[in-house]
């Protein structure tokens, strides 16, 4: 993790905490893969997930780190979330820039029907 970014994430995750009514919707991004959780901070657990690997996501000749497949890994997230029960949600960047991929899984969750 660059130190800039560890500085980032521990300063948003001071502020940002998910609970039972608005759970935390966590960003994690490597060179080739996006992942996303949408977690209870209060039990500790993790409600849904999905990521570039998931089988229903996997597509031949798809580019798994791209910002298209960053909108519909938001949109995917936001579907198994309606299916859990959970609309609204605390968007966490995970200490990323607000930009490229990040925000095309926030425009996608939004798409999908989650409320920031």
């Amino acid at each position: 993790m660059s130190k800039m970014r560890e500085i980032r994430h521990k300063r948003v995750r001071q502020k940002i905490s998910g609970d039972i009514n608005r759970p935390r919707l966590s960003v994690f991004k490597s060179n080739k893969h996006i992942y996303v959780q949408i977690i209870n901070d209060e039990k500790r657990e993790t409600i849904v997930s999905a990521s570039t690997l998931d089988k229903e996501f996997k597509v031949e000749g798809r580019a798994s780190s791209d910002k298209g497949s960053a909108l519909d890994l938001g949109s995917l997230i936001a579907q198994r979330a309606k299916d859990k029960g959970v609309t609204r949600v605390c968007f966490d960047r995970g200490g990323y820039k607000y930009h490229g991929k990040v925000k095309q899984v926030a425009d996608g969750a939004r798409k999908g029907g989650l409320q920031f």
